[in-house]
């Protein structure tokens, strides 16, 4: 079964955060914790602008983030 794009976007988030506080890790991304957190667990979909703001912070793509599964 195919995840939904929150679903993708969450698991990459949770990646790369790592062993990163969400405090530590949102400040990176420029978003509040609490965002982040919501972010990452499909709580809350993310805008454009957001997903713009944080593939320029981690210098990444939307196909790093959102790729096709088998």
């Amino acid at each position: 079964m195919r995840r939904s794009l929150d679903q993708q976007l969450g698991s990459f988030l949770r990646q790369k955060r790592g062993q990163r506080t969400y405090a530590q890790f949102a400040r990176k991304l420029g978003i509040a914790p609490s965002t982040l957190y919501r972010l990452e667990n499909g709580e809350q979909s993310v805008t454009l602008q957001r997903l713009q703001q944080i593939m320029q912070r981690l210098r990444c793509s939307m196909a790093d983030i959102f790729h096709e599964e088998q």
